[in-house]
């Protein structure tokens, strides 16, 4: 898939973000006719960028042992409840090898912040899977060493997911977030300079937050060397510091995704699994709001309950409602895979991918 030519009347360019645009409190949190025009404005930018194509990926969760203790996930590293596992290398090779459904072109493997679980199965599966498969190769792994990353690189991933999550130092540390905001942010501008790509991503609704909360996070994002950005709306976990708290507004949760495609058109921005927690026709609203990469869950049916970001009762993206989902809003699959669409069309990155932290 190549950058669908612009249309000049929507004012957008392939790589460039729509002029002069940036959201507004108000349009963050609003509904009724003046939501309706936004999503549609983000929509059009979507088609006029990437077509009615949307990227199609699978995921496999490898581990939910985490040494970090975040207060909105149910991994966190003091739920004495969950039972930790990892899986098995040869069994996610097999399956991947052989049994992916045939949409997927490229798979994210995603672990809780874990080192043992990167060394001992995802890089060999990394391995395996540039070995046998054109698969393009994504990983979600939270912060570790740069000598990891490089590994990880050699491999043959070529897509890093690591979500900033909350873009206010003081509430970063507050929620107890992974290390500081700071040493998250050198983690995105290094990657970013060594060669990754890279996406983020931020939680809207979460407990106590406010509109300029909210838009702190466009901020962040919009200075950082992203090649994407996710939202996700805040879902209490019943095994979490905030159980008790309320869900985010579903409002909240599908304007970012609109306004997140208006700032930046170019942007991969998924839709997350938990848009079926936020409404009940969640990922067709993201879809219709700006969001062009969709993920078809494969991991192990045996220990998937237990990867629980939020709840164990989770909305499992299946290859049918994937697939059904993209059908309904008169979309299609991409046969181009996301890895590949990223080495043709080269993101463009902001200048602090010039000058990233020296160490880590």
């Amino acid at each position: 898939m190549k950058c669908v030519a612009s249309n000049p009347r929507a004012n957008l360019n392939c790589g460039v973000a729509a002029q002069d645009y940036f959201p507004t409190e108000a349009e963050l949190i609003t509904n009724g006719a003046t939501q309706k025009n936004l999503h549609e404005r983000a929509a059009a930018a979507t088609r006029a960028q990437f077509g009615r194509e949307v990227f199609v990926r699978a995921v496999v969760e490898v581990s939910n042992f985490c040494r970090e203790n975040c207060f909105y996930c149910g991994m966190r590293r003091d739920n004495r409840e969950l039972k930790r596992f990892r899986a098995l290398h040869e069994q996610l090779a097999e399956m991947l090898i052989h049994h992916r459904p045939a949409s997927v072109t490229d798979i994210n493997i995603q672990a809780g912040e874990d080192p043992v679980a990167v060394r001992e199965i995802v890089l060999p599966l990394i391995e395996t899977l540039r070995r046998e498969t054109t698969l393009g190769i994504s990983v979600c792994l939270g912060t570790l060493t740069p000598e990891l990353y490089r590994e990880l690189q050699s491999a043959g991933a070529t897509i890093y997911i690591i979500k900033f999550e909350i873009g206010d130092a003081a509430q970063y540390e507050n929620f107890a977030a992974p290390g500081t905001l700071a040493e998250r942010l050198r983690h995105i501008r290094l990657l970013a300079a060594d060669g990754w790509n890279v996406s983020s991503g931020f939680i809207a609704g979460l407990p106590g937050q406010t509109p300029r909360d909210l838009l702190n996070n466009f901020e962040l994002a919009r200075d950082l060397p992203l090649s994407g950005c996710s939202v996700s709306p805040f879902i209490p976990g019943n095994e979490t510091p905030f159980a008790t708290a309320p869900a985010a507004n579903s409002d909240w949760t599908f304007n970012s995704v609109a306004a997140l495609r208006l700032l930046r058109p170019d942007w991969i921005i998924p839709a997350v699994s938990a848009f079926n927690l936020a409404a009940a026709d969640g990922y067709r609203r993201g879809l219709r709001a700006g969001a062009n990469l969709v993920t078809i869950n494969l991991t192990p049916d045996e220990v998937r309950s237990d990867y629980v970001i939020y709840k164990r009762d989770r909305f499992i993206m299946t290859e049918e409602r994937v697939l059904d989902a993209i059908a309904a809003e008169n979309l299609t699959p991409s046969k181009t895979g996301l890895a590949d669409f990223y080495l043709e069309n080269p993101a463009k990155k902001s200048k602090d991918e010039k000058n990233p932290a020296a160490t880590i």
